[in-house]
């Protein structure tokens, strides 16, 4: 599937898990009537008043009471007995923060008398931890089947012109999410079952391989029903954030809103028509972002059909701006509902070469997914 929100769905439910461990801790201590809690992020501080905004988006004031227990929690602790003591100044904005005490005289905010946080630093560094684990130890495609017998599930996995085939092997250990249709955030993705998915899901699965790479045994799985459009471009409304295309596959206009979740890039000519040599099976020399051939990627390996997006991924974020009328696009989006226009995921621009090498946008469709934005788990593998 930056904004890593932007957090992926394995951090946000690491941090969730986490403090709700801490939360019940906290609530066993002894305390009188009207004791509270409050988890939420500091947006202010000053002196012993705090200002969090909590998880629903809404301002709590926050007075730290003399003598309140204030801990630090790092990454994957949730024990306070091994918390370690901070002083009020230790806090910054942006902390992650769990108050409990007793509802001010205002009937509004929380005199607290215990706060455990999590730094921020603290948080970038799980994040990104969470962030190279699926990088390193996750595959994404599309399903072919599913085998509920065998809880098992058949991906095809996305290159430029070719593809392979990878068996992803489920337990009851396993975790699964699944996209909201109106959403590409992945805190709005909710907890699922491997029987709601279906052949022709994007997906996405995090797990140890096996040697030859056939297999992954999956911890943790994401999965989504996406949109594919490739066409070309009626209007462009940058006052409203979307555009109107005109898609090869229906011959119908549709039109696409663009949010700042969206990931949007531009291909360079060369590099457009190097891809179409290779979904036509020609014999073009790799690409490089820039578009010049010949030349090879960072890490010196010769770029395979599974790694266009990771191609993609580094070239430069583009805008509604930088896109013109009877231009041509592909796109990833979510599927949308009654009466809302489906949301970019991912639209790529300067495809005009791709799309005449594959008319109806299929082709060229199978290497682009829904897994750049860097808010989802892995990028693209």
């Amino acid at each position: 599937m930056k904004k890593c929100a932007r957090q992926g769905f394995a951090l946000v439910l690491l941090l969730a898990l986490l403090f709700a461990s801490i939360s019940a801790q906290v609530a066993a201590t002894p305390a009188a009537n009207g004791t509270m809690k409050q988890l939420g992020s500091i947006r202010k501080i000053s002196g012993n008043d705090l200002t969090l905004v909590n998880d629903q988006g809404s301002e709590v004031a926050v007075k730290v009471a003399p003598g309140a227990r204030l801990l630090r929690l790092a990454p994957g602790q949730t024990d306070l007995k091994s918390a370690a003591q901070i002083q009020l100044s230790d806090l910054q904005v942006g902390d992650r923060v769990l108050v409990r005490g007793k509802l001010a005289g205002d009937g509004v905010g929380i005199d607290a008398a215990a706060v455990v946080v999590m730094k921020q630093q603290d948080i970038a560094q799980l994040k990104q931890r969470e962030l190279l684990d699926w990088q390193k130890r996750s595959v994404g495609g599309v399903v072919k089947q599913v085998d509920s017998a065998a809880k098992s599930i058949t991906l095809s996995i996305p290159g430029a012109g070719e593809s392979k085939s990878v068996t992803v092997v489920t337990s009851e250990k396993t975790s699964f999410k699944r996209y909201s249709p109106n959403s590409v955030k992945w805190e709005d993705a909710t907890d699922a079952t491997l029987g709601e998915i279906r052949a022709g899901d994007q997906l996405r699965a995090k797990g140890n391989r096996s040697e030859d790479g056939s297999q992954v045994a999956a911890e943790e799985i994401v999965a989504g029903t996406f949109r594919n459009i490739a066409g070309l471009i009626t209007a462009i409304d940058t006052a409203q954030g979307s555009l109107t295309v005109q898609d090869l596959a229906t011959k119908k206009p549709v039109v696409v809103k663009v949010t700042v979740d969206s990931q949007m890039k531009k291909l360079p000519p060369q590099l457009a028509q190097g891809l179409a040599m290779r979904m036509k099976g020609g014999t073009a020399r790799p690409v490089s972002p820039t578009g010049t051939q010949g030349g090879a990627p960072a890490n010196g390996e010769r770029p395979r059909g599974g790694d266009v997006n990771q191609l993609l991924g580094r070239l430069p974020a583009a805008s509604l701006t930088d896109l013109q009328k009877g231009e041509a696009v592909m796109i990833v989006s979510t599927q949308g509902s009654a009466g809302q226009s489906p949301v970019a995921i991912t639209l790529l621009g300067g495809v005009e070469a791709i799309l005449t090498a594959s008319p109806a946008g299929t082709g060229a469709q199978s290497f682009l997914t829904p897994w750049s934005l860097a808010g989802a788990p892995g990028g693209d593998q």
